[in-house]
């Protein structure tokens, strides 16, 4: 759901991105840090405006953005476009995959994801029941359709690829954008990666049960959350980080908000995304995905320690992130509020 070409391409945009926003950044912070009450927030928004940022959009009509004295303005857009902004100090907060943040970081963007929206990564490998594919071992041969080489659907493919002793040569990928809905019921291909809150909803909705493969065990990686620069974070200036703690709580009350009541909150923010930008059956299908035993314990957001060491030990282990990196340079749980249950 959060697009970009390729994971090389991002690591190219964020490269001159980062020097193109050297002269700026400093400049741009200092104005940001000095400003307070009123503080108008600019949060970049993956893709289009969508059901699945419910929780967002639900903190701003409930006016939990406004209850911390700041403004929010939403920007929606590919992530490959949002993420140079955020360098830029054009937006403060980004949505994402964990990923972006990942790779962003490894690039020497200082980048952290705070607040997770998501507890697990919503991919899933779907088929048609025809198809017969009820295991990692019946891929083998097969076409499996997946959006492109980039983000949390093909990376969650490539660990369970991995999983069940497959590479990527035993399969053929076809790069078929967000078209997986249409190319697995056409035929044009055998399965693709989607997710189990999105395209299997609509298979459902259509009375079709999607065959699905659990991708969570092989890559255990929490989902899209909220990303955001040093700078924002504050450093040593208490103002920044003021502002960011007060960010994140509003989001967290937009999270608690949706996950109890989704369907006041569809209500809420349809307005925003329109009839074409997802049905209640798909933000129900969400709300679990906000939940897990961890946040029962420690707040709504939290992003569970365990889940980045063992998703990032598979992109090491794959050669994807340098093994200098520890999991803890790509995250922080020091903003949620553990009261946000």
């Amino acid at each position: 759901m959060y697009r970009k070409n390729q994971t090389v391409r991002l690591a190219s945009v964020l490269l001159s991105a980062l020097l193109a926003a050297t002269a700026s950044q400093n400049a741009a912070a200092q104005s940001a840090a000095s400003q307070s009450a009123g503080r108008t927030v600019n949060i970049g928004l993956g893709y289009i405006p969508n059901v699945q940022f419910t929780p967002f959009y639900v903190a701003d009509k409930l006016g939990y953005f406004k209850a911390e004295g700041l403004n929010v303005k939403y920007q929606h857009g590919y992530v490959s476009e949002l993420m140079p902004l955020l360098l830029q100090g054009k937006l403060d907060f980004v949505v994402g995959d964990p990923e972006d943040a990942i790779f962003a970081r490894t690039q020497g963007a200082d980048v952290k994801y705070v607040m997770a929206m998501y507890q697990r990564v919503p991919v899933t490998v779907f088929s048609l029941p025809g198809k017969k594919i009820g295991s990692v071992a019946d891929l083998k041969g097969k076409t499996v359709g997946i959006p492109g080489t980039f983000g949390s659907s093909y990376f969650a493919l490539g660990a369970l690829l991995d999983s069940g002793k497959l590479k990527e040569s035993d399969v053929r990928l076809a790069s078929i954008g967000f078209t997986q809905l249409e190319a697995v019921r056409s035929g044009k291909v055998d399965a693709a990666v989607g997710y189990v809150n999105n395209e299997v909803v609509q298979l459902a909705a259509a009375g079709i049960k999607a065959d699905t493969l659990d991708v969570t065990a092989a890559y255990p990686m929490v989902g899209v959350g909220l990303m955001t620069t040093g700078k924002t974070l504050g450093g040593n200036n208490a103002l920044g980080s003021d502002i960011a703690k007060k960010v994140v709580r509003a989001a967290q009350r937009g999270l608690k908000f949706t996950v109890a009541s989704p369907a006041a909150a569809f209500k809420l923010a349809q307005p925003v995304f329109g009839t074409g930008g997802g049905s209640l059956d798909v933000l129900r299908a969400s709300v679990p995905l906000m939940q897990s035993p961890v946040t029962a314990s420690s707040g709504l957001g939290f992003s569970d320690p365990a889940a980045w060491s063992r998703a990032v030990a598979y992109l090491q282990k794959s050669g994807k992130v340098p093994t200098s990196f520890k999991p803890a340079d790509f995250y922080s749980n020091t903003l949620i509020s553990k009261t946000m249950k």
